[in-house]
């Protein structure tokens, strides 16, 4: 059987983004050095930077100076949620990212893909979703159009691509289930 040939002058000739992107890319480019060179306690500075270019941000969010941001008017982050050391939120797509959630050091969210039945290799932009009281834990993936419940835990370095339900625990690559989250009560 023979495959039919890529046609990569066909993606680089496509418009993957409108004008307003591309002039909100490229100043977002001249800004984001106020934002990695910011000193790490300054949070309110850099939830102030990431509304000034259309983010949705809460009350107390704490994003570390070298985490990674590509289109923060594509992201929406919750109250007291926090965004670890060196986290990439690659949000070519939305990310929603629920209330009092963490994402981890070198946690990569990926809301950017293409199409790859198709010559082109059309991008896609899926949104991801992430829910109330997550967690995406260290070096953990999550991948375009996944939705993780609310309280799901996503373990270090697991490869979620598949959507996750409400309170359970993942693990591994691909990403499967381990055991439901419980909460213990009467904890202060």
């Amino acid at each position: 059987m023979e495959s039919g040939k890529l046609d990569i002058s066909g993606n680089r000739q496509a418009a993957k983004y409108s004008n307003r992107e591309q002039i909100l890319r490229v100043l977002w480019g001249f800004a984001k050095p106020l934002f990695h060179f910011s000193p790490r306690i300054f949070f309110t500075w850099r939830s102030f930077l990431l509304r000034l270019f259309g983010a949705r941000v809460g009350r107390s969010v704490h994003i570390y100076n070298s985490a990674t941001v590509y289109m923060p008017w594509n992201l929406e982050i919750g109250d007291w949620s926090s965004v670890g050391e060196h986290a990439y939120i690659y949000n070519l797509g939305k990310i929603s990212i629920g209330s009092r959630t963490t994402i981890s050091q070198r946690a990569h969210l990926c809301a950017g893909t293409h199409d790859y039945t198709s010559p082109e290799l059309p991008l896609l932009k899926p949104h991801i979703v992430i829910g109330n009281q997550a967690w995406i834990c260290a070096d953990a993936f999550v991948g375009p159009g996944v939705t993780i419940g609310e309280g799901a835990i996503i373990a270090a370095r697991a490869v979620a691509v598949k959507n996750v339900p409400p309170w359970a625990i993942v693990a591994g690559n691909p990403a499967q289930f381990i055991k439901m989250r419980v909460l213990k009560t009467g904890q202060a």
